[in-house]
């Protein structure tokens, strides 16, 4: 089965900015459409970005279209968000996760296979 693992997570301060990546094992990297989530203490899970199979269609959650950028790279099996300056509306646990029918997906419950979460934090 597929393992997906998530790096890169932290405190961030004002300012700053952060990579998250996500490591995939498993599977065939280049066939699966990859997204990221979040979830916040007390929240529901949240949408934040996906990107599809090989990289040229990309789709953002509105709170983080102009902030964030997701991109990918084949030939590692890797997956990256690139946070700038993230403030503190965007602290949460953000996962990673693959999904393996669908060119680009949006909704968690398309995915099927979902990393252990790292960790955000971000102070103003």
């Amino acid at each position: 089965q597929g393992h997906l693992i998530e790096s890169g997570g932290g405190l961030v301060q004002a300012g700053a900015s952060l990579r998250l990546s996500c490591a995939a094992s498993g599977l065939t990297f280049r066939s699966y459409c990859m997204g990221w989530f979040r979830q916040a203490p007390g929240k529901e899970r949240e949408f934040v970005a996906t990107i599809g199979w090989r990289g040229a269609t990309t789709h953002y959650a509105d709170s983080v279209k102009g902030r964030f950028t997701i991109s990918r790279d084949n030939a590692k099996n890797t997956v990256y968000l690139q946070m700038m300056s993230p403030q503190p509306e965007d602290t949460a646990v953000y996962y990673c996760a693959a999904a393996g029918k669908y060119i680009i997906a949006r909704r968690a419950d398309e995915y099927d296979y979902w990393g252990q979460g790292t960790q955000v934090t971000a102070s103003s």
